[in-house]
């Protein structure tokens, strides 16, 4: 029996063990395992499956997954999606926008799965800690340039010193949130976290000498704080397994608080201070000195990063510009990746005249995809159809090379907060050069971004096989409304309820 024959005879194998073609709403794989989304747990004969010799092991969780070891699950997966699509019945193809949605949905899952990896659940928790300050940093944003725009005026004179103080007291003392945040994250008290990463904003570190430099207040910043409070939570355990019970109440809070408010006075502030430096600098330098190449990489690789999950490295970088010089000129780079990925959608809408459901979904999706939210296009249309996916990425490439050229002719353009994107990025622009100037760059890259996704998309994001199977027509009349609140096709798509933060949604 060839290589090829083995691999089908698994496959068809256990097809009918799992229930049919009919039973399996989508199918992926990952390193080792056959990750199937079923539509009846029920059908599935688990004894049977597990008695298969090409079988491992079973394990049920977001998918039904069928342990089939390396390289064999590569081999397995075409040969039991090809029996799948041959078989009868509603599941024969991906045509509608429910059906490309189970892709998605399964793309997501395995995403999900490959990015449990230590480092990945690490740069989670980072994430975890800053994603709750975004409103107070979107708000205090948006009044911060509220008051330039009225000083610029020269309009109500007297509200713009409140103005200030509203919008520049919560990046004040942000190093406490952070230090508030981060304990509750590592498993400390939360208070305690926040008590010592207060020492880097309280006035009287002016006159301690470290390094031999005198300490400035604020030195350090949120990377400071960060590692404060993860100090902190590490002495707060080690109190609470040698100090007696009777005890506890008194030496731990203080010990905590003592130990690693030394540390962060005598070390940590100084460290972190020049890491955020070189942060800065270095930000500085990349867009000054390769403005539109390095624009054109970050806005290509942001919408990978995010399928990998790395894009949560960002967050604390973001908060550090912020904190440092008042905006981070890194998001509004990376927000170009959303307008590559709308462009890309409306190409798609384009060039499938015939196929109403996916068009409907598209309508539907586009509006959140314009103010920054793509994951209903990215999961429920051009990732689960492949190619489309790249071209969306070429797209954010060229609007973010576009921003990058004006950075580096001396046009800044930065974000005051992070979060939001898309057109929602409007009200927290900063730049060099007054609001018109910084307003029109953005939405210039922007359009540029969705030109060249869209372009890209319609002459290079569609093979013969690919409009062959999904410009057709749907038995889902394109009239229909599709029951969802996020543009998504139906209530199942995205298997995670609590979506990863990010950066820059796009």
């Amino acid at each position: 029996m060839s290589t090829d024959d083995k691999n089908r005879a698994i496959a068809a194998a256990i097809l009918p063990l799992v229930g049919g073609a009919e039973n399996i709403g989508s199918v992926a794989h990952c390193m080792t395992r056959l990750r199937l989304g079923l539509r009846d747990r029920s059908l599935v004969r688990d004894e049977a499956l597990r008695a298969l010799p090409a079988v491992l092991g079973v394990v049920e969780d977001d998918t039904y997954q069928i342990v089939l070891g390396p390289g064999t699950v590569a081999r397995v997966t075409p040969e039991f999606e090809a029996l799948v699509a041959e078989a009868p019945g509603p599941v024969r193809a991906a045509h509608t926008a429910e059906e490309l949605a189970e892709r998605g949905a399964a793309l997501k899952t395995a995403r999900k799965a490959r990015n449990r990896t230590p480092v990945k659940l690490l740069l989670r928790r980072i994430a975890d800690i800053f994603v709750p300050l975004i409103p107070a940093l979107i708000g205090c944003g948006i009044i911060a340039g509220l008051n330039g725009l009225l000083i610029n005026l020269g309009w109500v004179p007297g509200l713009t010193p409140a103005l200030a103080a509203t919008a520049s007291g919560f990046m004040a003392l942000i190093a406490v949130f952070v230090g508030y945040n981060t304990a509750k994250e590592f498993g400390g008290t939360p208070i305690l976290g926040g008590a010592v990463a207060a020492v880097i904003v309280f006035p009287g570190v002016a006159k301690i000498d470290a390094f031999g430099q005198t300490l400035s207040p604020g030195q350090g910043g949120v990377l400071g704080a960060l590692g404060a409070a993860v100090l902190a939570v590490y002495v707060e355990k080690w109190c609470r397994r040698w100090v007696p019970e009777a005890l506890d109440v008194l030496v731990t809070p203080t010990l905590t608080v003592l130990i690693s408010g030394l540390v962060t006075v005598f070390g940590l502030m100084y460290v972190a201070g020049e890491v955020s430096t070189a942060i800065g600098d270095f930000a500085n330098w990349l867009l000054a000195g390769a403005g539109p190449g390095a624009g054109f990489v970050l806005g290509g690789l942001f919408l990978p990063l995010v399928m990998l999950g790395l894009h949560q490295a960002l967050i604390p970088i973001h908060t550090t510009l912020i904190e440092q010089q008042g905006s981070t000129v890194l998001l509004p780079i990376l927000a170009m990746a959303g307008a590559g990925q709308v462009g890309a959608a409306m190409a798609v809408y384009r060039k499938l005249p015939r196929n109403g459901s996916i068009r409907r979904t598209i309508r539907s999706a586009l509006p959140a995809g314009f103010l920054g939210v793509g994951e209903p296009l990215i999961y429920g249309v051009s990732l689960p159809l492949g190619r489309p996916f790249v071209t969306a990425c070429v797209g954010g490439a060229f609007g973010g090379g576009f921003v990058g050229l004006f950075d580096m002719l001396g046009d800044k353009v930065g974000s005051t907060a992070i979060g939001p994107s898309g057109w929602a990025l409007f009200p927290l622009l900063d730049g060099d050069k007054g609001p018109g100037t910084t307003i029109a760059i953005y939405a210039g890259g922007l359009l540029v971004g969705y030109v060249v996704g869209f372009v890209a998309t319609y002459f290079f994001g569609f093979g013969k096989e690919l409009l062959e199977e999904f410009d057709v027509e749907t038995e889902v009349p394109e009239e229909r409304a599709v029951a969802t609140g996020t543009g998504k096709p139906n209530a199942e798509q995205d298997p995670d309820p609590d979506p990863e933060p990010s950066p820059a949604k796009v």
